[in-house]
Order: C-alpha cells, then structure tokens, then sequence
C-alpha cells in the first residue's frame, strides 16, 4: 500500500557542447555549453541529436560548402572563384562574358512560290504547276533576297512575315542563275512596317561561328540551327552549273531553308544557305554563299538595273603536276603555274594568251600546279 509507483529513475540532466563542423562566418558560432539536452540522457530511441544549422546560401558572402558525402561533390563557379567539394581553386581572371548577339529575326520572311516549267518537247503548252516554300531576308532599299531555285519558272510569288498570316504578293526584280540568288520586291507599304533591313558582314574565317535561320520542313514557325565555318573554297553551284566561292558549314540545312541568311556572332549576315550534301557516307554538310558573291549580285543590280551575271576569264586549262612537262616547256624548277589549252575566239583574252602558254600568278596572286592559290 505504501509502496512507491514503478517507473524509471529520474536523471539528472546534462549538458553538451556541439560545435559546427565548418563554419563559413563568424555567425555560426558554438552552441552554448549552458543549454540543457534532454534528447542526449536517451538510449538511441527516437531522432538523433539535432546539430547547429549552417548559414544560408545568400549569407556565405562568395564561398560554398560542400555538399553531403553522399552525394557527388559539385563544381560551382560563384565571384571567380571555382570550389570542388572542399578544394578551392582560385581563377587567375574573371569568368569571360560571352557577348554573342542575337540576329534580327523579324527580318527574314517565308517566299511561297507557284512554279510552271515549260514543256520544250511541246514549246506551245507548260507543264503542270507545283508550289513551294523557301526563306528570304529583307535587305535595305525595300528589297528581299532569297534563292534563284526558289522562284525558278515563278507564275505568283509571295512573302510573309515573322508572326504575321498575311501573304503579300511579291514582284521578282532579277535572278542570278549562277550565283543562285534572287531579289524581291513588295509594293504594299504595310509589309514594309517595322522591318529592319539586314547588314552584311566580312568573310568569316574557318570555325567561326554561324546560325543559319529560316523556315524548313518539319514545322511552320522560325527555325535556328547553328554550327561553325568548316571549309572555304570554290565550290559547285547546282543550280547554276557554275563554281564560285562558298562556305561548307555543319549546321543544318533542309528543304525550306534555302534563301535564309546565316548570321555571325554579332548578328551580321555572312551568306545564304543554298544547298546541302546528301549521301550515306556525309553528315552536317551545308553549303553557304558568301557575302563576297552576294555583294557583288546587289552591285551588279544596282549599276545596271538589271543582273549581268559574273564575268569569265574565256580559257581552259590544264594541271602541271607531272616535272616532265613542266621542263619541256622550259619552266624552272621553282616555277608553278598551269598551261593555256584553248581560248574562246570571243574571249578579251584572245588578244593577250595563246595556247600552250603558262599563267603563272593572277593579279599577283601565284598559281600553284593544280591550278589553285590561298587567299584567305
């Protein structure tokens, strides 16, 4: 009757000190020795034994801590500084600020084109039509360029804007069969509002960096691809049958992007895209035409109000590669140059060469044996 009720023992608490185990500021201080800890007079039961928090983030002032073991330890970039898991790296310069700038994309516009060939085995009639669409960009002068394949055997040809569902009719003002480059013009002054010309750039040098904009298939917005320069030399022209300076970039290049401009770094057209390599063995191979032959297009146009197209030297030729030829026609051995075979009778340079004769640099510029030369 007078016995005490069963139960534990009562002890008598204790006291603990708990000391962060890394401490970013002054403010993370020791806990007090002084604060009783009832939670450590238990016999594991329960949570373990609550630790000091560390300072947050925005009160590190420029350090980081490390995350838990458990996980893999970062790397963070944060006032030049680079911190991995407890290693701090001190960067020798600040972090580089890219500069890039993003091109004016209201400036290029989707061409929609009906196309009628003729029919040269029944000179009187046309073939079936069939419609297309391709890219352009607005230039100063209120003019569009685009591709000469675009609006090739063109019966209606129409533009539209970036974000807009109107189609204005579009009046063609020359093409460049060679070159592969078409001008355009609009007539209604609402198509004109708002829109920025495009400023070309210089010839860009191999790996630099370009974004190829236009509307290809696969949707019917915008479209931006980017890659660098790869390859600059005289390439091809399909359309034209014709070999002209351009540009080999990796970016990619579909149907529908031809006539879209390809923008630098500072958002300055360096070139169209105009063709693409498709073969089982090549990949993120497109062509570009560079601003050298797209200049010299918009010159020609505006000097003669209409296209005159590239001129030519008149005159085939041949390599000399093999030594034996090159010593029957008495050249030293540090000569290099490659021989006249024939020339057109019509051809300014009719007066000047004669066959079998060797041209050994072109306006100052030495021609090598395979008949090419570095000038970039």
């Amino acid at each position: 009757m007078g016995n005490p009720k069963r139960g534990r023992k009562p002890k008598t608490p204790t006291t603990t000190t708990t000391t962060s185990p890394s401490s970013p500021s002054p403010s993370a201080a020791s806990a007090d020795s002084s604060i009783p800890s009832p939670t450590a007079s238990r016999r594991g039961r329960g949570r373990p034994p609550k630790l000091p928090k560390l300072s947050e983030p925005s009160d590190i002032s420029g350090d980081l801590i490390a995350g838990s073991p458990e996980h893999r330890p970062s790397r963070h970039h944060c006032n030049g500084d680079l911190r991995d898991g407890n290693n701090t790296v001190a960067a020798s310069e600040p972090l580089p600020k890219w500069g890039r700038v993003v091109p004016s994309m209201d400036a290029v516009v989707k061409v929609f084109c009906v196309h009628t060939e003729p029919n040269f085995s029944l000179p009187w009639q046309r073939k079936r039509q069939y419609s297309s669409s391709s890219s352009g960009f607005v230039i100063g002068g209120r003019r569009v360029l685009t591709n000469a394949h675009s609006v090739e055997h063109h019966t209606q040809v129409k533009v539209k804007k970036r974000g807009s569902d109107t189609k204005y009719l579009a009046t063609v003002l020359a093409i460049g069969t060679e070159c592969d480059i078409a001008m355009l013009t609009v007539e209604e002054d609402e198509f004109w509002e708002g829109a920025v010309p495009v400023e070309f750039g210089d010839l860009p040098a191999l790996q630099d960096a370009v974004s190829v904009v236009g509307y290809p298939i696969g949707g019917d917005t915008i479209s931006v691809t980017s890659g660098v320069v790869s390859r600059m030399e005289i390439l091809s022209y399909v359309h034209g049958s014709t070999e002209l300076l351009g540009l080999q970039i990796d970016a990619a290049i579909n149907s529908g992007n031809s006539g879209g401009p390809a923008f630098n770094d500072t958002g300055k057209c360096v070139g169209i895209a105009f063709q693409s390599l498709k073969h089982e063995d090549a990949e993120n191979i497109g062509y570009v035409i560079p601003t050298p032959v797209i200049m010299h297009f918009i010159t020609d146009y505006e000097k003669n109000g209409t296209y005159t197209g590239f001129p030519i030297l008149g005159v085939e030729w041949q390599k000399m590669e093999n030594p034996d030829l090159r010593t029957s026609i008495g050249m030293s051995p540090n000569q290099k140059g490659v021989r006249i075979r024939r020339i057109e009778p019509t051809a300014p340079a009719s007066l000047v060469l004669e066959p079998s004769d060797v041209i050994l640099s072109f306006d100052g510029v030495s021609v090598a044996n395979d008949g090419t030369e570095i000038y970039w």
